[in-house]
């Protein structure tokens, strides 16, 4: 008589035996979807602080939104792309106003963008040399990038006063570089002030990412350079800057947006009203839109801006992407 052993219930399987197939396949689910519900809380931060703003943003620029319809601003007519051809209008003296605006804004960025990259750069070079003190200096050199804005651009504006502020007191009291006091908050001086401050939190921020990617160089390329006679300058055309490129193109492109785009240290250095000289669009666009409560030609000013910013760097990504391709083949 044959009896067959019937398998015990709930006994494991033996070391080595393939799982069931709907465990399986119920493990790579999970595995392809942790990363998506990681990322859920940011893109619904992302969505809720940015992209609907920004939709907003756009559909206030099609209307004529003034400070009649604040309390329903869905109530407004609807203006189509007037307010699009009032800032554009550059005979006109919004559009004329906007356009100064502009070109002020591309100075500032220029030279606030150039100067931090120079300094950063310099900085990081020297400070890869060994020497007494080399740690306190770099700390030393953070510090603007780790004070918060507000309280920097306050201080730089109470040193900018013109009875009791330091830097007439250094530049017309200790040296005598001025035949009188200046004023630094009003008039053309105004742009050097906003553009001292500007480079003075910028550059510390180039000098932390040049530092990091001088990291990846080798120290034999120096030292191969150095037996072959390569002096400082030669080394830093054709080693340090050809290394950094990749590094220096990020840069560049992250300085522009924040200076394109800096609204906090004009808004904290001259208030709500700018000056002519230091107009920078940013502000310019707040006053169009909560001095003068034109709602719809600030929105407007806004998506034009995003769209110059767009193409900008559409144009930077797409000419640096050849560059590398040209260097590499």
């Amino acid at each position: 008589m044959t009896v067959t052993a019937e398998p015990a219930v709930g006994k494991e399987a033996p070391p080595g035996a393939t799982a069931p197939a709907p465990r399986r396949r119920t493990g790579r689910v999970r595995r392809i979807a942790l990363p998506y519900l990681l990322l859920l809380p940011a893109l619904l931060l992302e969505l809720l602080v940015h992209l609907v703003p920004m939709v907003i943003g756009i559909v206030m620029s099609f209307k004529e939104l003034t400070q009649f319809y604040i309390r329903d601003w869905g109530a407004a007519p609807w203006a189509g792309f007037d307010n699009y051809s009032l800032s554009v209008d550059f005979d006109a003296p919004i559009g004329k106003a906007l356009l100064h605006s502009f070109f002020v804004t591309c100075a500032f960025t220029v030279l606030s963008v150039g100067l931090c990259w120079l300094l950063g750069t310099t900085a990081a070079v020297y400070m890869q040399e060994n020497f007494r003190g080399r740690g306190f200096l770099r700390a030393v050199f953070l510090v603007p990038y780790a004070l918060p804005v507000y309280a920097a651009v306050i201080t730089w504006a109470f040193m900018f006063q013109r009875d009791n502020g330091l830097v007439n007191h250094v530049l017309h009291d200790q040296l005598g570089l001025t035949d009188s006091p200046s004023f630094w908050l009003i008039g053309d001086n105004s742009f050097v002030a906003l553009l001292v401050v500007s480079v003075w939190k910028g550059w510390p921020f180039a000098f932390l990412i040049v530092m990091a990617g001088l990291q990846n160089i080798p120290k034999e390329l120096y030292e191969a350079a150095s037996i072959d006679g390569a002096g400082m300058i030669q080394q830093l055309r054709r080693i340090t800057l050809p290394s950094l490129r990749p590094v220096n193109q990020v840069l560049v492109l992250v300085l522009f947006l924040w200076t394109f785009n800096d609204f906090n240290t004009p808004y904290v250095l001259f208030g709500k009203a700018a000056p002519e000289a230091a107009d920078l669009i940013s502000i310019h666009i707040y006053q169009s839109s909560f001095v003068t409560w034109n709602f719809g030609t600030g929105s407007a000013m806004s998506v034009l801006l995003l769209l110059f910013l767009l193409v900008v760097t559409g144009v930077y990504l797409v000419l640096t992407s050849r560059g590398r391709r040209a260097a590499d083949a």
